[in-house]
């Protein structure tokens, strides 16, 4: 072994050449014919590893394989061999300069560090793509967890090639970053923030992927696309995309549709501002009338003879409306929506519907609508409260009510 180390060296010297130019152009040769070999060795393992990787997953049942090749697992394990070979041989090719020796040693176990990382990587990255295909975990922040395997990764291999460097054992360096902890807290202050947050998103299950979800504070109204350490990504339904920080989840107030999502209706809660000059009690020529209304023909009925029994046996003096028990417009209108939202075809009739009288403000007495529509599809929610608002607006002139409206420049004109 040791005619080799001086091969060329030996050889130079027969041709006169100075000792030191020939020891340089002896380390030069056999460095160039070190990395060839290295070159080859790597190509030829690189290739037929990724061969038998490949076709073993193209006949293996599950996806796990294929995702290995599709991250380079088997690419990034090929160069393990080399590598050995290339440490074990750099004493050989730097035989006459120890100081280049030491270097290219150190170099080589730094690159060692970092092809480690590569590994662990691609093997962290094909673990996340394959969870993602597992229906459980599909809506899980798979990326949160490997970015927080990545980051501890990344941060024993930098501190390990710093201690390698430097020359001082692994231990002693950890402990010596004792005393700069408060600098590296500062620096990893997001990521720390993040982590926390990432543990107390996926444990308390506030947001999936695949949730809508409205942040008023970072403008985002839509569904979340991805979970990872430090953000969360919002595609609004504009389709533009809004970036959350993934702590910002546990330290605001959000907005969560998913209960609405699995549950069996969406909720109508919008009221009708009526006039409340309009409103007055109803003669028995009125509630006549509005007999003809289908909806609300047996409770008028019902609650008009229930009225007259009651005012009759306490011989309450009608002559004036005022007296007694009365119906009135508003309050037959209110009956009049219930009963329509009842047999209304899209509305969920196992949830709660209730047409009910806020109290009076200035633009107008509020009556609200509230109800379930059965589809919670977005289009057809609207669709269905807008038809039940065009029905009910249309139908207050039977009722002899007005919805409430500020003047607008004709109505001065008018006036």
């Amino acid at each position: 072994m040791d005619s080799y180390k001086h091969f060329i060296y030996d050889y130079l010297l027969t041709l006169s050449t100075n000792e030191v130019v020939a020891k340089y152009l002896n380390m030069l040769g056999l460095a160039i014919g070190l990395f060839i070999i290295i070159f080859l060795i790597d190509f030829i393992i690189r290739k037929v590893l990724i061969g038998v990787f490949s076709q073993f997953a193209s006949k293996s049942k599950t996806n796990f394989d294929d995702l290995l090749v599709k991250n380079k697992v088997p690419r990034n394990i090929a160069h393990i061999i080399p590598l050995l070979i290339a440490i074990e041989l750099v004493p050989f090719v730097f035989y006459d300069f120890p100081s280049f020796e030491t270097v290219m040693e150190r170099g080589l176990k730094v690159y060692a560090i970092v092809l480690t990382l590569w590994i662990v990587r691609s093997i962290l990255n094909t673990f996340k793509d394959y969870f993602k295909t597992l229906p459980n975990l599909k809506d899980k922040p798979i990326d949160s967890y490997i970015q927080v395997f990545m980051i501890f990764a990344w941060v024993v291999g930098l501190f390990s090639a710093i201690a390698l460097i430097t020359r001082t054992p692994f231990v002693h360096f950890i402990t010596g970053l004792g005393a700069a902890s408060a600098i590296i807290i500062l620096i990893f202050k997001d990521t720390i923030l993040g982590f926390v947050a990432s543990i107390q998103v996926s444990i308390n299950d506030m947001v999936r992927i695949g949730d809508w979800i409205t942040f008023q504070k970072y403008g985002a109204d839509g569904d979340v696309i991805e979970i990872n350490l430090a953000t969360v990504k919002v595609q609004n339904f504009d389709k533009t995309i809004t970036t959350i920080p993934t702590y910002a989840l546990i330290s605001d107030s959000f907005q969560n549709w998913r209960g609405m999502t699995n549950s069996e209706g969406r909720r109508i809660k919008r009221a009708l501002y009526i006039k409340q000059s309009g409103v007055k009690y109803l003669t028995e020529q009125d509630v006549e009338d509005l007999k003809n209304i289908q909806l609300i023909t047996s409770y008028l009925d019902t609650r008009q003879a229930d009225i007259n029994t009651y005012n009759e046996s306490n011989q309450v003096n009608k002559e004036l409306l005022l007296n007694g028990r009365n119906l009135t417009n508003l309050g037959v209108f209110r009956k009049y929506i219930d009963a329509y939202l009842k047999h209304h075809s899209a509305i969920n009739k196992d949830m709660m519907i209730m047409a009910r009288q806020l109290a009076p403000t200035t633009q107008g007495i509020p009556l609200e609508i509230y109800a379930f529509s059965s589809d919670k599809r977005w289009e057809n929610y609207e669709y269905i409260m807008s038809d039940i608002f065009d029905h009910l607006i249309a139908a207050l002139p039977y009722f002899d009510l007005e919805i409430f409206e500020l003047p607008s420049g004709s109505s001065f004109q008018n006036l």
